[in-house]
């Protein structure tokens, strides 16, 4: 079975290669697929070849063929829930109510509101024109968003480049809980938030990153983690 995003790049690359012989670049498919690193195509093309869909040429560049097409259209994206993950909230957007429009399948549309990685403006992650499909069990009651993660900070948490995080709109979090960060009103961070003695820490979940303390009045919650999605 194909996750949503394997189905259309899937047709994508059969489109191409019916109408021009060649395959698409990943940054082709990357355009086409409205996703925002080519990372993603990597892990997509490799799922496909392992579920022998298409198989990549040797030696050649942009070298695919397509071994067969599925039988229906589009399946529910796959999803993975990192054992230790907390729960999630994000300011000035609507996001989805548990309770509302369900679709199928008791999935739920969630926007997807962009990438999140330390440094991001947070001008980025303001487009709530994407949405997303999110299992309803996953997400409970509240008001929920979802970012595309950007980058391997939080490693070591099981949270990966190109996973999709499920966030619980909130001000407020425990010690330990990892949170969307706003600092200085400008940088948006996944981090499990700290307090220490009237300061704040974001801790990354990877040795490679250093934390990074600041006084309370630079630093906002804006949500809280509750799950992630995971495409293969």
């Amino acid at each position: 079975m194909l996750t949503r995003k394997q189905h259309e790049l899937l047709l994508f690359i059969n489109e191409r290669l019916e109408s021009t012989g060649i395959s698409p670049s990943f940054e082709e498919m990357k355009i086409a697929l409205n996703l925002r690193s080519k990372s993603g195509i990597h892990r997509l093309i490799l799922g496909l070849d392992e579920r022998g869909f298409i198989r990549r040429l040797p030696h050649r560049a942009r070298a695919l063929e397509v071994l067969k097409l599925p039988t229906e259209s589009g399946a529910a994206a796959k999803q993975e829930a990192a054992s230790n993950v907390v729960r999630g909230d994000f300011a000035g957007q609507t996001g989805a109510q548990h309770g509302g429009d369900d679709l199928p399948g008791g999935a739920i549309e969630v926007p997807l509101l962009g990438q999140i990685a330390a440094g991001t403006p947070i001008e980025a992650l303001q487009d709530d024109s994407r949405v997303i499909d999110v299992p309803g069990s996953m997400i409970g009651g509240g008001d929920h968003f979802a970012l595309e993660i950007a980058g391997d900070s939080m490693i070591d948490a099981g949270i990966l480049d190109g996973d999709v995080a499920v966030i619980r709109r909130g001000e407020t979090a425990d010690n330990g809980t990892i949170v969307v960060a706003l600092i200085d009103d400008q940088e948006a961070t996944l981090k499990r938030l700290r307090r220490k003695r009237g300061s704040i820490a974001l801790e990354p979940a990877n040795p490679a990153f250093e934390t990074r303390i600041f006084g309370p009045d630079r630093v906002k919650v804006q949500g809280r983690l509750v799950g992630l999605l995971r495409y293969y």
